[in-house]
């Protein structure tokens, strides 16, 4: 265990962090699995916010943003087919 004051402190905030990357990483995992399921037009309507959701982890540092695009992409490809 940290013996520093400010180290104390910076243990306390990354397990705040991990906890709340844990939760949008979940959350957006599971929207992705919802949004598989859906046919074509309602996967239409609900793929931009599924994207959004994408976008928003890549942008917190929660993903990479090359597994973003990958993720993104390939839903993409399954609206047009």
């Amino acid at each position: 265990m940290a013996n520093h004051k400010a180290t104390k402190k910076d243990a306390r905030q990354a397990l705040k962090r991990r906890d709340r990357n844990r939760y949008y990483g979940k959350t957006t995992r599971n929207a992705i699995r919802d949004l598989k399921t859906l046919e074509t037009s309602e996967y239409a309507t609900k793929l931009p916010s599924v994207e959004s959701m994408i976008d928003k982890l890549a942008k917190r540092g929660v993903i990479h943003k090359n597994k973003a695009a990958n993720l993104k992409s390939k839903l993409a490809k399954k609206k047009v087919a």
